[in-house]
């Protein structure tokens, strides 16, 4: 299955604008063959916590009709696709969410970073359950940035038989995640790690991009390199028989 990490540069506070950037990525994605589109945190406003404070609009729904393009891409090209943004909760609360919009348009889950950073845990609501969901018969697990410095959220997507663990993050010029955290998690539990990046300056500082997937031996398999917009395929041999559909 194809699978890609996609990275852009999105506009601070611009929901419309930002969908309609994912809806283009996707329908690339599509035409180079993927399945499945990963996108970055937060990549509906960009990283921006303080616009959020002022604009109570940035919180989306799941059915937000801001993100009609977004379904109608995938509808479109026949593609899934991992879009986080922040989602408000059934309680009310606000969460740094990925939805995950399946091949026909429709909502297959959600995902609430569980592991919130620094100021985000005054904002946000902490999920409490893992991110998982089928593709094609395909398990894929679901993490966002902060959760992956915690080795046990990869080991139990290895242990619910997901092959592919997806993650959405904002990582800042120099931060050691791509050396430290994401090769080693691909290589600690037998995984195929995707990691979506995003690109510009924002709250967590200077995002220089490099979306990139390993193979379950911690070795880059594809990146979008630093800087530009784009994306990183890679055709990974996952399949539905070998693990299961639930």
């Amino acid at each position: 299955m194809k699978i890609a990490a996609a990275q852009f540069a999105p506009v601070p506070g611009d929901v419309t604008a930002n969908a309609g950037a994912v809806a283009d990525l996707i329908r690339t994605a599509a035409g180079r063959g993927a399945r499945l589109v990963v996108l970055p945190e937060t990549t509906v406003t960009g990283y921006h916590l303080d616009l959020l404070a002022r604009d109570p609009g940035l919180v989306l729904a799941e059915d937000d009709v801001r993100l009609g393009p977004v379904r109608a891409s995938c509808r479109e090209t026949g593609t899934a696709a991992v879009v986080n943004a922040f989602v408000a909760t059934a309680a009310g609360r606000t969460a740094i969410t990925s939805l995950v919009y399946g091949p026909d348009g429709e909502l297959l889950t959600r995902y609430d970073k569980r592991h919130l950073h620094g100021v985000e845990a005054e904002l946000f609501e902490p999920g409490t359950t893992d991110g998982a969901f089928a593709l094609d018969g395909v398990r894929f697990a679901l993490a966002t940035c902060y959760d992956n410095r915690f080795p046990e959220v990869a080991r139990r997507a290895r242990e619910a038989g997901a092959p592919v663990y997806l993650a959405s993050s904002v990582l800042e010029l120099g931060n050691d995640s791509f050396d430290a955290v994401y090769p080693v998690r691909a290589r600690e539990n037998g995984l195929h790690v995707v990691l979506a990046n995003t690109l510009g300056v924002n709250d967590c500082g200077d995002c220089r991009g490099g979306s990139a997937i390993w193979g379950p031996d911690g070795a880059l398999l594809a990146s979008a390199g630093p800087a530009a917009p784009g994306l990183a395929v890679a055709d990974l041999p996952v399949r539905a028989a070998a693990y299961g559909g639930s």
